[in-house]
């Protein structure tokens, strides 16, 4: 390749690193294109799967502020781009390399910080940003609702002490203890 190619590819990586939320760095060693295509299929619409050069991967990796990559970049590398929720791809990925034993999921990064191999399978096993969200509205709305009967039961429990101690007040009181007015006499 000419070298103005290489710098196109080295800037175009850098954009995806860049506008990514995340990328994996797998090894595909042994897949076929057939298994490669299905694969990209199983990531969904929000990852970009890539063969890509190390040399080439590695300096825009660089450019683009991502330094830990570097030891990962060794034999046949592919990067998931992932632009969506992390979640789902992690998970796409973790499925496909358990149908298929020749892809290995070296590492990765995810909001600039760097994930091993086994943290990426951490991130699999998350429940989808959607079902965090959900989980913690109804969590809030138990909260507001326990919080609105405990506002609610406040005064009704005060009128129902103010009405014991009146009761007892008057049964003290008519039953055989002499009235204020009477015990002045």
């Amino acid at each position: 390749m000419a070298r103005p190619d290489k710098a196109a590819a080295v800037a175009e990586l850098t954009d995806q690193f860049r506008s990514s939320n995340a990328a994996v760095l797998t090894e595909y060693r042994g897949l076929t294109v057939a298994q490669l295509k299905e694969l990209r299929r199983s990531l969904g619409e929000n990852a970009q799967y890539a063969v890509v050069k190390n040399t080439l991967t590695k300096i825009a990796a660089n450019e683009a502020g991502i330094n830990a990559l570097d030891d990962l970049f060794t034999g046949p590398t592919a990067v998931a781009f992932v632009t969506g929720d992390p979640v789902e791809s992690a998970k796409g990925l973790r499925d496909f390399a358990k149908d298929n034993p020749n892809l290995i999921i070296k590492g990765g990064v995810l909001d600039g910080k760097a994930l091993s191999a086994d943290e990426i399978k951490k991130l699999a096993d998350l429940e989808s940003r959607e079902v965090l969200l959900s989980k913690l509205a109804g969590a809030f709305k138990g909260k507001q609702t326990q919080a609105a009967q405990v506002f609610q039961a406040l005064p009704s429990k005060f009128v129902r002490t103010a009405e014991a101690l009146r009761a007892k007040k008057e049964e003290q009181g008519g039953a055989g203890t002499p009235a204020p007015a009477e015990a002045a006499e």
